[in-house]
């Protein structure tokens, strides 16, 4: 067991109320040639049960890397990661696979990676079930059920080859929730469709989250996707930089309209990263101005007079 795994193993888990995902300055390092690669540099991140979240970010933000971890594919260098009441940071391999056979449901971005291309659809929902514990007349029923439920019952008989990209990543989404998860996670899964595809799949994922009550986190880069769901964080830097919260509000004369507002995220020591295009349209630079007012602190480009030499 590395080190930050042994000190994990000793935590207590967070309660429910904490969080479905809670990540507590999570840094993964990657190392090779004599380089060292920081993908994540202290993270936190706090997803409750039942939320749909997006995640956002530049390539080499650190969101991939997220993911594989959430999914029990890598593990972290420190930090503390736990999901669904599991510490990631201190399981064995054994531990590992039960939790990606049972815990975490995962779509990958290429379709091609999601399901055997030999399979039917419902043969491919069903394999994950072949070592759980549900009889073969209810594995039936249940691969049935998801299929019909993400509305690609049509594809039940169909190998990939013979359904759509949209068709193939909402069977792939039957296929991660053959298992019941508690989280399903999925990485950039509209990034290879068009538009109108991409909102099938999306609306499988939203499938998954109200009707089957499964927490979703879906890392895009599509405004469409990302622009649907309550909360999107954004990550920069191997950080959760800022978050969007979107609420609807209803008027005097029942027009309802979207508000979104973004937040910064604040972590334990104090530090807040600005969005990147507020500091260049206002010329921040390696300095800020605060002024503490009653009831929140102001925030300025340095306005420091230059010191002129005697």
């Amino acid at each position: 067991m590395t080190e930050p795994a042994a000190r994990a193993a000793h935590d207590e888990p967070p309660n429910a109320a904490d969080g479905m995902i809670v990540c507590d300055r999570l840094v993964r390092i990657y190392s090779g040639d004599g380089i060292e690669v920081q993908a994540l540099q202290g993270l936190d991140l706090l997803i409750a049960a039942g939320e749909l979240t997006a995640v956002i970010g530049a390539a080499g933000s650190g969101k991939s890397t997220l993911m594989n971890i959430l999914a029990g594919l890598d593990s972290p260098t420190a930090g503390m990661v736990w999901v669904a009441g599991h510490n990631l940071g201190a399981m064995s391999a054994k531990e590992r696979l039960a939790y990606r056979r049972s815990v975490a449901g995962f779509i990958w971005q290429q379709t091609s990676r999601n399901l055997l291309p030999y399979m039917t659809a419902r043969q491919n929902v069903l394999l994950p079930m072949r070592l759980s514990a549900l009889g073969r007349r209810e594995r039936g029923r249940r691969a049935g059920l998801l299929l019909d439920t993400l509305g690609i019952a049509h594809c039940a008989d169909r190998t990939p080859d013979r359904m759509s990209g949209g068709e193939q990543q909402r069977a792939a989404i039957a296929t991660a929730l053959a298992n019941q998860p508690k989280v399903l996670l999925a990485d950039e899964p509209t990034g290879e469709l068009d538009s109108a595809t991409a909102q099938d799949v999306f609306s499988a994922l939203q499938t998954a989250n109200t009707e089957l009550g499964v927490t979703v986190l879906v890392v895009t880069h599509d405004p469409a996707v990302s622009s649907q769901v309550r909360r999107t964080i954004a990550i920069r830097d191997g950080k959760t930089s800022s978050e969007t919260i979107r609420h609807s509000a209803t008027d005097e004369l029942g027009m309802t309209t979207l508000h979104a507002r973004e937040y910064a995220t604040l972590d334990r020591a104090g530090r807040v990263q600005l969005p990147r295009d507020m500091i260049r349209r206002l010329g921040m630079r390696s300095r800020v101005e605060l002024q503490e007012e009653p009831d929140h602190i102001g925030v300025w480009p340095d306005q420091a007079p230059e010191e002129n030499p005697e």
